[in-house]
């Protein structure tokens, strides 16, 4: 019994040791790539980020949840104002100097009852969108009470289009050629292919327009 004693101990000293001896970490942790940029979003949760390039310029677009118990409405560092989590316009052009164009004020609520999680950016360029070549659209759920569609050819004046709402539910939306998204999740979803300023409904039996 005291061998058995005797080897525990020496066992887990030499374990302690060990690990005092590895060095602590100084950074993020990260495999195969280098952190060469950071930007807080003013505290904001990130849940889906998009990139966009935009005539020379790479804009990064970032969906929130809402708020937090502690923090229900951050404060926007651009204007000093509290508002609800919605959506973060960033210019990441240089990597190593990520800039805050605009935050766009999203639903009132807590975690998936509010903010604006789902963000896509269609340009008029990839087809199926009439109007100015030129033009870029933000697609984005408004919470879970809407869809909207910004103009954000000048991403740092983003301005609202079409707003579809009031909805009972919101849930994904994207861009292929046309603009989709879905309300009430798995039954019904609308489009916008003759033009980001008129989107039209479109009724559909259950998956329609879901988690392509």
């Amino acid at each position: 019994m005291k061998r058995v004693t005797i080897i525990v101990a020496v066992g887990s000293l030499l374990v302690s040791l060990i690990v005092a001896a590895q060095p602590a970490p100084t950074g993020p942790e990260a495999r195969d790539m280098a952190l060469v940029g950071f930007n807080d979003l003013q505290g904001r949760s990130a849940y889906q980020p998009v990139i966009r390039e935009q005539n020379g310029r790479f804009i990064l677009y970032v969906g929130h949840h809402g708020g937090t118990e502690k923090t229900a409405k951050p404060v926007n560092a651009l204007t000093g104002a509290p508002e609800f989590n919605g959506t973060s316009i960033l210019d990441v052009t240089d990597p190593h100097a990520p800039r805050y164009l605009v935050h766009i004020p999203g639903e009132e609520g807590l975690a998936e009852a509010g903010g604006a999680q789902m963000v896509r950016v269609c340009g008029t360029r990839d087809g199926g969108i009439k109007g100015d070549p030129n033009k870029f659209y933000l697609l984005r759920t408004f919470g879970n009470a809407a869809h909207e569609i910004f103009d954000v050819t000048d991403p740092s004046a983003p301005k609202l289009v079409a707003r579809i709402g009031p909805l009972g539910g919101t849930h994904k939306n994207w861009c292929e050629r046309v603009a989709h998204a879905t309300h009430d999740p798995g039954l019904r979803s609308f489009r916008s292919g003759a033009s980001a300023l008129h989107p039209q409904f479109r009724f559909g039996g259950p998956g329609t327009g879901c988690n392509r």
